[in-house]
């Protein structure tokens, strides 16, 4: 029984390791195109010739030119309803099937069997780069298999010379297919990589999607008069809420945001079932975007005067200033008042600095800036002029911080007896009921583009002073004026040789920008202005000019200036500020300076160039966002504090930090 035994398990031994030698045995001397880097992921890449048909016996063999597309059929469990799909279809109806039939091993693949054969055949290096790069290819092999598929004829061919020509280009297009998967697979790769770095809020943007969403299910009606799924929903808002806070990234999220989520989605889920109506939910959310627009409206116009309300004020440290400074200023004796070196005041070989501030730090930034890059010191002059309040304390911050070798002149505006109303009309001007009114009464103050224009600074007279230097300085021939919220980065004496060719006022010039021209200051629906001036003219900037006083005598310069601060008596030339007169009064009479002397916007705009500011000569903070207010633009302030020594015993008492 035992031998018997033996004998039938050996029968059955040879019977299945012989089909497997001699098939293992013919497939040896298979020849297959593209051997390196691929598997036949084409059906018609496969391209046997006759000669080559016999080794191939253990499979059934069609000797044919071309493979006829099979019609794509769609069975359904009633055998008696079928659908017929068209022929760019039949890849999607083949999958369909083939998970349909219950009887066949997803192993039996004819195709992966030859394959298969094939490199167990082959023992070379070229098994290992197919390995390497097989897994790059099947997505791609995919879409190139639909297209050739799509191209198949429809009509059979029996001879053998036909079989061998559709063989060639078979091998051919098995070459080309090959070669753009080689290409293609990188690519595929690399955007696969991509696509696998995900964002680093992905999951607060679908935190914030989700409560976007419950908010829309929560206005709806139809979720409205189901009062348990209203319960849930609020209370997921809270937890959803609660767990994004102020998170702007993954990472600052709580360890429970996972389930807070699915929590969510599954309330989401029920409202969807509840209100499947999208028009209700469009409208509700177009409402939801209007509400919103009109709330970012709102908020930007509180900025804005926020904003303006923030330049117009002093930080507590700039007030204490003063008034700490002005103390021991009194305390000192007439001869510990003086500043030396009086003689050079009124010398026109020395440089000399017009600055007319009454804000006292800013001031000493520009002098220590200007004397830091001066080649001699000595021979820098710098005439600051402030108001009564202020006298006292810049003086006695000069003489505690003395510049070195420049030499420091401070005046009071109130020792300008000739400066007074009936010489100055905008001095008259300004103390006119109608302006009084235009800046203290609150209900006149509604428009934005009011707002800017009742900064204290234009009420105060320090702010005209500019055009008056004649008037100040009558033994000088050449002044460079200086605004206080400047930063000198280069020494300034080459202006003093620049040639103005007659001009009274040299100026860098600032028309890169259309707002930046004379239809933005003035106004030219009224005639006379339309009249006298090109809307498109090139503005220029105040903060650093220089002005040669003996040109602005000759031409009279100051009667020019009034004359049109009387014709604005009711601002209706232009708003108020000192640029727009300024315009008109040197109109022609204006020298452009180099660009590098002067750069602007450092109080305003994030983006100056960084090389631009490196080149400048004077960098200038004009803008509401002055370098000693907390609302400066972070990246510009360095420039600026650099130049104040914030170890001082008056800074560290009023608190003034950097």
């Amino acid at each position: 029984m035992v031998a018997t035994r033996n004998i039938v398990l050996s029968l059955l031994c040879i019977s299945v390791v012989a089909p497997i030698v001699l098939y293992t045995d013919r497939l040896s001397t298979f020849k297959y195109p593209s051997a390196e880097q691929e598997f036949i992921g084409d059906v018609t890449a496969l391209a046997v010739s006759a000669a080559d048909s016999g080794h191939l016996n253990l499979l059934p063999q069609e000797i044919s030119a071309v493979l006829k597309e099979p019609i794509g059929v769609v069975y359904t469990e009633e055998s008696s309803n079928r659908k017929i799909l068209p022929p760019g279809e039949h890849v999607s109806a083949r999958v369909l099937s083939a998970t349909n039939e219950e009887g066949r091993t997803k192993g039996e693949n004819p195709i992966k069997l030859v394959t298969d054969g094939i490199k167990q055949g082959n023992q070379s290096s070229n098994l290992e780069k197919a390995d390497i790069t097989g897994d790059t290819v099947n997505g791609e092999d995919a879409i190139d298999v639909d297209d050739n598929d799509g191209r198949l004829a429809k009509s059979f061919h029996t001879s053998d010379q036909a079989s061998e020509t559709m063989a060639t280009k078979q091998e051919q297009a098995s070459t080309k297919s090959s070669s753009k998967v080689e290409e293609k697979g990188p690519i595929l790769s690399e955007t696969n990589k991509h696509n696998d770095e995900t964002p680093c809020d992905a999951r607060v943007r679908q935190l914030k999607d989700q409560l976007i969403q419950a908010k829309v299910f929560l206005s709806l009606q139809a979720v409205k008069n189901n009062p348990h799924l209203t319960r849930e929903l609020r209370l997921r808002v809270k937890e959803v809420s609660r767990t994004l806070g102020d998170a702007s990234k993954d990472s600052d999220l709580p360890r429970n945001v996972n389930e807070r989520m699915k929590a969510m989605e599954q309330s989401l889920m029920k409202g969807r079932q509840i209100q499947n109506d999208c028009a209700s939910s469009v409208k509700k959310l177009r409402a939801m975007l209007h509400s919103t627009e009109e709330q970012l409206r709102v908020h930007k116009k509180q900025a804005l005067f926020l904003t303006q309300l923030t330049a117009k004020t002093l930080p507590k440290g700039l007030h204490c200033l003063p008034l700490r400074l002005t103390t021991e200023y009194y305390n000192l004796n007439t001869s510990q008042q003086q500043f030396p070196n009086q003689e050079k005041l009124e010398d026109p070989r020395l440089y000399h600095y017009a600055i007319f501030s009454d804000n006292i730090l800013a001031t000493a930034v520009v002098v220590n800036s200007t004397t830091a890059h001066a080649k001699d010191a000595s021979k820098h002059v710098f005439h600051i002029v402030t108001d009564r309040l202020n006298y006292a304390a810049m003086r006695m911050w000069f003489l505690a911080n003395p510049p070195g070798k420049a030499t420091i002149q401070v005046e009071n505006i109130e020792d300008f007896t000739w400066l007074n109303s009936s010489y100055s009309p905008v001095l008259k001007q300004l103390g006119s009921p109608s302006m009084i009114d235009y800046y203290f009464k609150t209900h006149r103050a509604t428009s934005d583009s009011n707002l800017k224009f009742r900064n204290p600074k234009y009420l105060s007279i320090l702010n005209h002073l500019r055009f008056y230097l004649p008037e100040i300085f009558p033994k000088l021939n050449k002044v460079l004026f200086l605004d206080d919220d400047i930063v000198v980065q280069k020494d300034l004496t080459g202006l003093w040789s620049t040639d103005l060719k007659g001009n009274v006022n040299g100026a860098v010039e600032t028309c890169g920008e259309s707002f930046h021209r004379f239809d933005r200051y003035l106004n030219f629906s009224n005639p006379l202005i339309k009249k006298n001036f090109d809307p498109h003219a090139c503005g220029w900037a105040y903060g650093m000019n220089v002005f040669d006083l003996v040109e602005w005598k000759r031409q009279n310069i100051t009667e020019v200036y009034h004359n049109w601060q009387k014709l604005n008596h009711d601002r209706q030339l232009w708003k108020l500020g000192t640029l727009p007169p300024g315009l008109i009064t040197f109109w022609k009479r204006t020298f452009p300076l180099n660009r590098s002397w002067h750069v602007l916007g450092l109080g305003y705009n994030p983006n100056v160039n960084q090389k631009d500011i490196e080149r400048a000569a004077v960098i200038h903070y004009n803008g509401n966002m002055k370098p000693w207010l907390e609302i400066s633009i972070p990246k510009f302030r360095g420039y600026w504090a650099k130049y104040v020594d914030f170890d001082l015993v008056y800074l560290r008492e009023c608190n003034i930090n950097p």
